[in-house]
């Protein structure tokens, strides 16, 4: 498969504004937020990639350095061999037409003041890539239809309000569509619709990415939904991916903690499950480290190498920062 997006050793730092009472120390060190930290990763065509964690962890904010919507404080993004973290202008212009995004919020992410045949031409219309009202109207019929939103004339004259739920997420999957790009990031896209929707969408997206080869990163902290759609996964926390490899391995045989974690915390219809000792009980109260494992402090099995400087070990297809407990923690 031909890689297409290659992110490496991505950093994004967040100043932390002094209080008023903080402002008075003038020699105290400034603080950061570390939302990204030393993130690397790939995408071939035609692949999904599931970023996965908790709230906080990182995940919205590398989306963001990936489209270029915020600026890294190091480290590359090569977007089929060229260095898009560097590109101004035109060029950045240009890269943006390969790359979209859909939001978790259909309800917030379309103009409510637009038709529909507005919305989704807006990219169109942004790049200029149509030479005439006619075509843009077919282009647009036909990114409705391949989200199968039918009959898609009538759809098109239609306003935000006058639409479900699933129908807007449709509606914003077509304007990312219209445009034939190579990668589109969804950020938690079917977190805000009925569970009854729910598969309707990710089979959708299934569809077009075996039909239009489109890369997909997943954005999610639902692991159920991600089994359903991705090849692989990467597990962030802290602004660190802790753990990455293909999905099925890594959900069936998790060799970090925090991954186990999250395991335990998807919901499943077995009253049993209520009564089940989770395999990861987190300390409470415990901070994240700066140095070695960031789960660490919160790791019921945690030892003094876990707080040292990050090891990379090789175990199988995952990767692991600073984990020497696993395989004797997973499941058997």
């Amino acid at each position: 498969m031909n890689e297409v997006l290659s992110v490496s050793n991505v950093k994004k730092y967040f100043h932390v504004k002094k209080s008023f009472r903080d402002s008075f120390h003038l020699h105290s060190d400034p603080q950061y937020v570390k939302a990204v930290d030393d993130v690397s990763f790939k995408i071939n065509k035609g692949e999904v990639l599931v970023i996965a964690g908790e709230s906080g962890s990182g995940k919205s904010t590398l989306a963001r350095l990936v489209l270029r919507a915020i600026e890294p404080d190091s480290g590359s993004i090569f977007f089929e061999g060229y260095d898009i973290s560097r590109k101004r202008g035109k060029e950045l212009k240009h890269f943006r037409t390969k790359i979209q995004m859909v939001q978790q919020d259909p309800y917030t992410s379309i103009d409510p003041r637009w038709k529909v045949m507005d919305i989704v031409s807006e990219p169109l219309v942004i790049h200029k890539i149509y030479s005439s009202r006619q075509e843009l109207e077919n282009e647009v019929i036909k990114a409705l239809e391949n989200v199968r939103l039918e009959p898609a004339p009538e759809i098109s004259r239609k306003y935000p309000h006058m639409l479900s739920g699933g129908q807007r997420q449709r509606v914003a999957l077509a304007r990312a569509l219209v445009i034939n790009p190579k990668i589109i990031v969804a950020d938690e896209p079917v977190s805000m619709l009925d569970i009854s929707v729910r598969a309707e969408i990710l089979q959708l997206m299934k569809t077009l990415r075996d039909r239009l080869q489109i890369s997909y990163i997943y954005i999610t902290h639902d692991l159920s939904t991600a089994r359903y759609i991705g090849d692989n996964i990467a597990i962030m926390y802290a602004g660190k991916i802790v753990e990455t490899g293909p999905i099925n391995k890594v959900l069936l045989n998790p060799l970090h903690p925090y991954t186990q974690a999250l395991i335990d915390a998807v919901s499943e219809p077995d009253p049993n499950n209520l009564q089940r000792d989770k395999t990861i009980r987190l300390k409470v109260g415990a901070s994240k480290t700066e140095v070695g494992c960031r789960f660490c402090q919160s790791c019921p099995y945690s030892m003094e190498i876990c707080s040292q400087d990050p090891i990379l070990e090789q175990k199988e297809t995952y990767h692991l920062v600073s984990c020497f407990l696993y395989p004797k923690l997973a499941p058997h």
